[in-house]
C-alpha cells in the first residue's frame, strides 16, 4: 500500500474517535509520550509512523535540499514496525520506546547493517553483533530506521568519504557541525523521533546547537561504549539527540547499566537511573543557582543576544545568575591537553576495533592510511577522497604511544587538575550548573576552513570531556539570520537528573525549537493524540 493510502486510513481511524478528547500534533513536535498515547488510542501505528519518516527522508535527504544525512536505510524497518504493532496489540508495549523509530550515527555497530565510521575504507563492514546501546534500544522495542553520515572516524569537518558532506537544514550553505552532524541534521529535519550520537570533544553538542535540537553528552561511564568505533576512550561517550528534553530523558534511561565489556561503566554502579523522565520539572529553575561561563561569549553579537535573553528568562523564573570565570591557564591549555590524549588513543584503540572487522579490511591505522592512498577519485554517489581527515590520520599515527611521557603526564596529572578546578567552580558558589553558549559563533560555512583541532581557548567544546562531566544542550533561540543557538548546562559527574530538570524548565520558557525552513511538513503529517 502507498504512503498516501496509509495516511488516509489514519485519518479515517482518527475520525472514529471522539474529537473532543484529542489534539492534533505535528509530526516534528510529537514527543515519545505523545506517540505512545496515539499508539494506545489507535490513531497511529508504528508502521504508519515509520512510513511518514521514510517519506521525509525520501523528500529531503537525496532530493530537494539533499541534506545527505543518511548513509543507509534499514530495509526491514517496516517489517519490524508491523511486528511490533502486532506485539503491542497482543501483549502491550515493552517500554515507552516500543515502536519508536531511532537513527544511529554510523559508528554504532549494527549486526544487520554495515558500520563504517563514514569511511570508504570500511565500506560494507558488518559487525559481529550490535553495540551495547543498540541492543538496549532494540530490547525496548525501538526500531533502527537508518545509519547516519558523520565526520569520518568521528573527527574533522562534517564530511565523510562514504557519505560526502552533510548540509545544515536551517542553511544549506552551512555545516551541521561534527562529528554527529548526520544525527543533528536528521533529527532537526524529523527523519526519526530520536537519534544517537557520540561525543569525544563536542560531537553531540556541536550538532545539537547547529541544528537547533536537544542533546546530552552524559557523564563518562554512564553509558557503555562497547561496539562503538573509538576515537579516544578517555573521552568517548554515546548519547541521545532529540527535538525535546523529555525525549532525551526517555531514551537515556533505556540505555544505562553496567556493562562488563566496558569497565568505565563500573563508575555508574549505584548512580545510574532507568527513568530520567521523573525528574522533569517545569519549575526547576526556581531557586536554582546558575553560573555563567562568560569566557565563551563576546565572539558573535547575535549569539550573545540570545544568551543574555536566556539568562533573563531564567532570572524571571526564579534562578539566581552569577558570573563564573575559568582560569586563563585552563583556557590556554585545554586544547593541548585534549589532543595529547585524543591522538595517541585513536592510533592505539582503532587497532582493537579493526580486529573485529572481516579479513578484507585494514587492521592498523597504518593500513588504513595505505588504503586511503588508493582512493583518488570522486564517486558517483557523492562520496570520495577526504584528504582533510586522512591527513589527520598521519598526525595521529605519529603522535606517540600510550606510555609516552606527554600522554601519561596529561592523563595522570592534567585531567585530574582540570576536573578539580571545575568541581571547585561549581562548589565555591553552590551552583547547580554552569551555562554558556554551546557554540560561541554561528555554524560555519561548509566552504570555510575547519575549526582548530581540540578546540581553541575561546571554545567551550571540550571542558565536559576533559572533566568527564555531563553537558545538556537545549535550544535557546535564533540569530537574526535564522540560525539556531543552543545553551549548555554543565554539571558535576552523574548530575543528569538535575541538568534534565533545569533544561526542561528552560525549554518550557524558551520554546525555541523550529522545524528547519528547508524541510517543511509534508501533507498529512498531523497526529491525533488523546
Amino acid at each position: 500500500m502507498t504512503l498516501r493510502g496509509l495516511l488516509s486510513i489514519g485519518v479515517i481511524l482518527g475520525a472514529l474517535v471522539p474529537v473532543g478528547a484529542q489534539r492534533a500534533v505535528d509530526l516534528d513536535s510529537a514527543t515519545i509520550a505523545d506517540l505512545g498515547a496515539a499508539f494506545a488510542a489507535g490513531t497511529l501505528t508504528s508502521e504508519q509512523l515509520v512510513q511518514r519518516h521514510l517519506a521525509r527522508i525520501q523528500a529531503y535527504d537525496r532530493q530537494g535540499p539533499a541534506l545527505r544525512a543518511v548513509i543507509a536505510l534499514n530495509p526491514k524497518a517496516l517489517e519490524t514496525a508491523r511486528a511490533l504493532d502486532a506485539e503491542r496489540k497482543a501483549k502491550g508495549p515493552r517500554s515507552p520506546l516500543h515502536g519508536i523509530p531511532v537513527v544511529l550515527k554510523d559508528n554504532y555497530d549494527t549486526a544487520d547493517l554495515p558500520t563504517t565510521g563514514g569511511s570508504v575504507l570500511l565500506e560494507g563492514s558488518l559487525p559481529p553483533d550490535d553495540a551495547f546501546l543498540v541492543k538496549k534500544l532494540r530490547a525496548a522495542g525501538a526500531i533502527v530506521l537508518a545509519k547516519l553520515n558523520m565526520s569520518e572516524f568521528a573527527s574533522g569537518a562534517a564530511i565523510s568519504s562514504l557519505g560526502g558532506p552533510t548540509r545544515n537544514p536551517h542553511d544549506l550553505l552551512r555545516t551541521p557541525a561534527g562529528s554527529s552532524g548526520g544525527t543533528g541534521a536528521a533529527i532537526a529535519a524529523a527523519f526519526a523521533t530520536v537519534g544517537l550520537g557520540t561525543d569525544t570533544g563536542g560531537s553531540i553538542r556541536g550538532p545539537a546547537t547547529a541544528n537547533g535540537i536537544a542533546g546530552l553528552k552524559p557523564t563518562h561511564g554512564l553509558l557503555s561504549r562497547d561496539g562503538i568505533i573509538p576515537l579516544a576512550l578517555s573521552f568517548d561517550t554515546g548519547g541521545p539527540m532529540a527535538r525535546s528534553v523529555s525525549d532525551v530523558a526517555a531514551v537515556l534511561g533505556v540505555m544505562t547499566g553496567v556493562d562488563p565489556a566496558d569497565p568505565a561503566t563500573k563508575k555508574s554502579e549505584g548512580r545510574f537511573e532507568t527513568n530520567y523522565t521523573k525528574y522533569l520539572n517545569a519549575g526547576a529553575l526556581k531557586g536554582a543557582r546558575i553560573g555563567v561561563g562568560r569566557d565563551f561569549m563576546g565572539q558573535d553579537a547575535d549569539v550573545d543576544w540570545v544568551m543574555e535573553s536566556a539568562l533573563e528568562a531564567m532570572r524571571q523564573a526564579g534562578a539566581t545568575i552569577v558570573d563564573v570565570r575559568f582560569p586563563s591557564w585552563l583556557l590556554a591549555a585545554k586544547g593541548e591537553f585534549y589532543n595529547a590524549i585524543r591522538y595517541p588513543e585513536f592510533a592505539a584503540q582503532i587497532t582493537d576495533y579493526l580486529a573485529t572487522t572481516g579479513p578484507q579490511y585494514p587492521k592498523t591505522l597504518d593500513q588504513l592510511i595505505e588504503r586511503a592512498r588508493k582512493v583518488n577519485a570522486p564517486r558517483p554517489d557523492g562520496g570520495g577522497p577526504n584528504p582533510g581527515r586522512w591527513t589527520l590520520m598521519k598526525r595521529e599515527a605519529g603522535s606517540g604511544s600510550l606510555d609516552a611521557y606527554g600522554y601519561v603526564a596529561v592523563r595522570d596529572h592534567g585531567l585530574p587538575l582540570v576536573r578539580g578546578v571545575v568541581e571547585g567552580l561549581l562548589a565555591a558558589q553552590t551552583l547547580d550548573a554552569i551555562v554558556y553558549p554551546t557554540a560561541s559563533t554561528r555554524p560555519q560555512l561548509i566552504a570555510a576552513p575547519p575549526d582548530v583541532p581540540g578546540g581553541g581557548a575561546t571554545s567551550p567544546a571540550n571542558i565536559a570531556n576533559l572533566t568527564g562531566f555531563p553537558d545538556l544542550i537545549v535550544p535557546a533561540g535564533f540569530t537574526g539570520d535564522r540560525l539556531p543557538v543552543g545553551l549548555s548546562f554543565l554539571g558535576p559527574a552523574f548530575s543528569e537528573p538535575r541538568l534534565l530538570a533545569l533544561g526542561y524548565s528552560f525549554e518550557q520558557l524558551s520554546r525555541a525549537r523550529r522545524l528547519p525552513v528547508h524541510t517543511p511538513l509534508l501533507k498529512g503529517e498531523s497526529i491525533l493524540v488523546p
